[in-house]
């Protein structure tokens, strides 16, 4: 069986779709085509079930020559179901002119089944999308994965020692917490826990060596919205600065502080505390 997903919008919209798509894909023994935008590549990857990545810009206002190639690209391999995440007459127009015989999506003359998002956090709103093809969906059950070198690979650059490790992803634009308190946290830690390693992220490192990072971290504490999802994904305690209302699970072993308009002027203290010192 194979599963199409249109999938338009940024990095953390197909982030957020992932656990999804898995699921279906693995409760279906599915393999998984994903027509978005090619720079997400990496972030599709990271899911088993992929079998190709379909490049297009919805966002950027598709030609009649890229919707054509489009179908053409779906008409050939035998899919029996699509999430269609793009709205719009020529999405609608191309799908009607597919085999697909199940056609799931928000709106649109082309859907065989429409549907609304449901409650909880952004990956398990999708929910709904999966019901109709009687399968349900544990969005914070989901864990990427990520091959063992890559693994190895980070481990062997992490600082020498024993103790637990943190790792720190600032954002880096101008409204997140200030470079000097993010440079300064892991020697006022240490004062408190001696053993404590640190690392850090860029904002410009891949998406695959970050997933990597995240997932051999002991603890995470981050403002970048792709790197609080990565850590969800990972299972890896978190404390997510300015997270986005909505965007992460409740649990016991996640605390989000502040809002993004709150955090040039939050303390040291408070990020301290939410840490567990």
């Amino acid at each position: 069986m194979r599963v199409l997903a249109l999938s338009p919008g940024p990095l953390k919209d197909q982030l957020v779709r992932m656990p999804a798509l898995a699921s279906l894909c693995r409760t279906l023994g599915a393999s998984l085509q994903v027509a978005c935008d090619p720079t997400s590549r990496a972030a599709w990857m990271l899911v088993p079930a992929l079998d190709k990545l379909i490049p297009i810009d919805f966002e950027n206002d598709p030609a009649l020559s890229d919707w054509a190639n489009l179908l053409g690209s779906i008409r050939e391999p035998d899919f029996q179901i699509c999430l269609n995440f793009v709205e719009g007459r020529q999405v609608n127009l191309m799908l009607s002119m597919s085999r697909i015989m199940t056609r799931i999506g928000r709106t649109g003359f082309s859907c065989t089944e429409l549907v609304d998002d449901g409650p909880g956090w952004s990956a398990q709103r999708l929910a709904p999308w999966l019901k109709p093809l009687g399968v349900s969906l544990d969005a914070d059950a989901f864990r990427l994965t990520i091959p063992q070198a890559t693994l190895d690979q980070i481990r062997s650059d992490h600082p020498e020692g024993d103790g637990p490790l943190l790792l720190m992803a600032p954002k880096g634009d101008n409204t997140d917490w200030p470079e000097a308190h993010w440079n300064a946290l892991p020697a006022v830690i240490q004062t408190r826990l001696a053993n404590l390693r640190c690392d850090s992220l860029s904002a410009d490192v891949s998406l695959n060596r970050k997933a990597a990072a995240v997932a051999c971290a002991d603890v995470v504490l981050t403002s970048c919205p792709i790197t609080q999802l990565l850590a969800v994904f990972s299972g890896t305690p978190l404390v997510a600065l300015g997270a986005e209302p909505g965007l992460l699970p409740e649990r016991s072993d996640l605390r989000c502080l502040g809002t993004v308009s709150e955090l040039r002027s939050l303390q040291e203290d408070e990020v301290l505390k939410a840490l567990g010192f």
